[in-house]
């Protein structure tokens, strides 16, 4: 079932499924019960470009601390639980847009009853969670494992169960550690249900491995036409998760927008602190994100640098000591080697300034 083709659901202000933008998400590492620091967060995540955060609730404080975390952001928030249904119910009445169970592990019938009769209520989504680590033990003993087809079996069985008490705005999410596993588990279900999908590569790793394991489980996934929201599972800093979706997002020409940055990977011929040089731009760049579809070149060497760059908006390429700014290969000026960030950057302003006034 391709994206163009699962249902929507309506998460707060966000809508997800049926052809709408892929959401990109995330999670606080904060407690929850601090509410000025989860709050803080949050507003980072939020200028970052996140578009629905979710934080645990474990206590009951966590749950009163949903109402008060919701009155400073202005994303959806879901409440993430586990084992205590009685915290699902707390984190609904408290304001969640979104609660996110393993029903196989939030206790017997009455107990998932009850949660789901909330939701129902309040026409709260529900975030169906199945991982590889939690999955059932008569499906391991089944498939001889942990598997694609068990981490199906046991999404689809736990949303029967809630679909049998009435209810029906879902949304489905199966994670792996194993990268392609996850891909298959995708592959799988996009087969045998219209419910919308949350796709990412659990327990990913640091910024270096998470990145490169979610670059390539969700670029198959994704590329396919499978996933209606993301989310980068980074160990680090969550505002990291939300750069790296956007830039698998834009990579796979899923979402336009923004400013992309370039550079070569430096050879002999290279005179300046390329590296170095790259890494700032990157950041500075970043305050340029509202220039849709402009494309920045780091060049480390003014023989080769204008004609590698002419596909960009903008560049600029280092020699011994100065460097040239480029634009559509075309060199603009010469520049002294510490000037060529800022001269980048009044470049930039310059571009800024010209499509507001065209």
């Amino acid at each position: 079932m391709g994206r163009e083709n699962t249902r929507k659901v309506k998460i707060g202000g966000c809508v997800i499924g049926g052809g709408s933008p892929i959401a990109i998400q995330s999670m606080c590492n904060t407690k929850t019960e601090d509410v000025a620091a989860t709050v803080a967060q949050i507003h980072r995540l939020e200028k970052a470009g996140c578009e629905i955060v979710r934080v645990t609730v474990p206590t009951a404080e966590a749950a009163l601390a949903v109402k008060a975390i919701k009155k400073e952001i202005s994303i959806p928030l879901v409440a993430d639980i586990h084992f205590d249904y009685r915290m699902a119910i707390a984190a609904m009445e408290n304001g969640a847009d979104k609660i996110r169970i393993n029903p196989g592990n939030i206790g017997g019938a009455d107990r998932l009853k009850a949660v789901v009769d909330e939701a129902k209520a309040r026409q709260i989504p529900i975030r169906v969670g199945v991982n590889s680590g939690s999955l059932e033990k008569e499906l391991v003993e089944k498939y001889g494992g942990v598997c694609a087809q068990g981490l199906v079996e046991s999404a689809l069985a736990q949303v029967k169960r809630i679909e049998d008490m009435g209810y029906d705005r879902l949304v489905i999410s199966i994670k792996s550690s194993d990268v392609m596993m996850c891909v298959k588990a995708h592959e799988l279900i996009a087969r045998q249900t219209d419910y919308p999908l949350h796709v990412g590569i659990t327990e990913a790793g640091t910024l270096y491995s998470g990145n490169i394991k979610s670059s390539i489980g969700l670029g198959i996934i994704l590329n396919q036409g499978i996933g209606d929201t993301i989310r980068v599972s980074l160990t680090g800093d969550p505002v990291e998760e939300i750069k790296s979706a956007k830039l698998i997002l834009r990579t796979l020409k899923l979402r336009e927008g923004g400013i992309e940055v370039v550079s070569c990977p430096t050879c002999g011929r290279t005179q300046i602190d390329l590296i170095s040089l790259a890494n700032q731009v990157e950041t500075m760049a970043a305050e340029f994100d509202f220039l849709e579809g402009v494309k920045v070149a780091v060049m480390g060497c003014v023989v080769n640098g204008p004609g590698e760059a002419k596909e960009a908006d903008v560049g600029i390429a280092g020699g011994r000591g100065e460097g040239l700014l480029i634009r559509h290969g075309e060199i603009v000026r010469k520049i002294p080697e510490e000037g060529l960030l800022d001269g980048l950057r009044e470049e930039l302003c310059r571009l800024a300034k010209e499509r507001a006034c065209g």
